[in-house]
């Protein structure tokens, strides 16, 4: 079997797609071992990805040059009000287009064409090319924005050009996926059409990473560490948790002399954050790693790690840190709206508490540390779904779909 796969991000750090990316390569190769796997990499900008520690057969990667001409430019300031078509857009899709238009995919079985970030270039560059017709498409999040759970996006009429210019894509693709169940329900119905919109999970594989820096890792000085490292972004809240988590501290001497909890976060004012608590000398504010010295801390100082859906009302995507925290078998707290993705994969309700119940959070926070002060045994808050038996069986519905919905 040949597979082709067009990647946007096969980074190392700082991005959860290029994390998910290289462990989709890496679990490709466990499910099909003989397999011809040929990746194209259409990256925006000069990077060290360690393209050599992919399990693949051959990658081409290609810099592209994304700068926008300065007629196109100029004029785009008066089209995009008359025509609600964005031509600096067009013009980026154009340019990725290029690229994929000259790939020789009829000697393919399958090719996977893979979206990154909020913009979806590789997807929306591939729009009216004949390789469309033979394409998996991959939605790493709903688009366009305003339909992104916790965006405070306005709907405009170029977000709906937008809509309209993908779903287009979606029509002439051969099988469409996502990440999530929830989303591919969510994008099934919003789109509205035919074709059943598959889902195969988000992924994580150690031996794509070299994580032999430990170089910044903070070495835990309490009995029992909980961690969150990520974004706070898209309603994501982590107030309230620290607020249940000061209210264990200040109520009980136990917890605040054996535990700690360090924040490792973007997307949020940490001295702001620090200063809210900084009468806690418990709660440890931090800026983010890299992802190996992230890896190691979460995996060897970390007791209990943290998961920050999207809120505050629902989350259809599936978290990338969430295949990471299930392959190192520790507990972990994922802080859910009631719709969520989460709600629908953790497998026991001692690992999952709402985004709106204080009470409910501080509870389940306090059982586990005690758990994690009695043992410090192996969990599985996932169970198996993300194990490489499930992703073979999940890989196989979308690899030999029927577009019948």
């Amino acid at each position: 079997m040949k597979f082709l796969v067009i990647e946007q991000d096969l980074r190392v750090s700082g991005t959860s797609q290029g994390i998910i990316s290289r462990s989709f390569l890496a679990k490709l190769r466990i499910a099909y071992p003989d397999s011809i796997i040929d990746v194209v990499y259409l990256k925006q900008y000069a990077s060290e990805d360690r393209l050599d520690l992919l399990p693949v057969d051959s990658i081409e990667e290609y810099i592209l040059d994304l700068k926008i001409p300065f007629f196109t430019k100029w004029l785009n300031k008066i089209y995009w009000r008359f025509f609600h078509i964005s031509l600096t857009r067009r013009h980026i899709h154009n340019v990725y287009g290029a690229y994929i238009g000259k790939i020789d995919y009829e000697k393919y079985d399958h090719i996977f064409i893979r979206s990154a970030g909020l913009n979806h270039e590789t997807i929306l560059g591939a729009k009216n090319l004949p390789i469309l017709k033979k394409a998996i498409v991959n939605f790493h999040d709903p688009f366009p924005l305003f339909w992104y759970a916790g965006s405070t996006s306005i709907l405009t009429s170029l977000e709906l050009f937008k809509l309209k210019e993908m779903y287009q894509v979606v029509s002439q693709a051969k099988t469409l996926m996502s990440s999530a169940s929830l989303m591919s329900e969510d994008m099934q119905s919003l789109y509205g059409c035919r074709k059943k919109f598959y889902f195969l999970p988000h992924q994580y594989n150690e031996s794509v990473f070299d994580l032999s820096d430990v170089s910044n890792v903070l070495k835990k000085n309490k009995k029992i560490v909980i961690s969150y490292h990520g974004a706070i972004m898209f309603g994501r809240n982590i107030q309230i948790l620290l607020d249940a988590y000061q209210e264990l501290v200040e109520n009980n001497p136990l917890y605040e002399e054996n535990t700690a909890f360090v924040i490792r976060t973007k997307g949020i004012d940490l001295k702001e954050l620090a200063e809210k608590y900084s009468k806690v000398s418990n709660i440890v504010v931090l800026y983010t790693l890299n992802f190996s010295n992230s890896c190691n801390e979460q995996m060897h100082e970390a007791d209990i790690n943290i998961i920050l859906e999207n809120g505050p009302l629902y989350c259809n995507i599936l978290v990338g840190k969430a295949p990471f925290l299930g392959a190192i078998q520790k507990p972990i707290l994922s802080i859910s709206p009631e719709r969520s993705e989460m709600r629908r994969i953790i497998t026991d309700n001692q690992f999952i508490a709402s985004y709106s119940d204080k009470d409910e959070i501080k509870q389940k926070l306090e059982n586990l540390i005690i758990n994690r002060m009695n043992s410090d045994e192996a969990v599985y808050p996932f169970g198996d779904y993300f194990g490489d038996e499930k992703f073979k069986i999940m890989l196989d519905k979308v690899l030999f779909a029927s577009n019948e919905y």
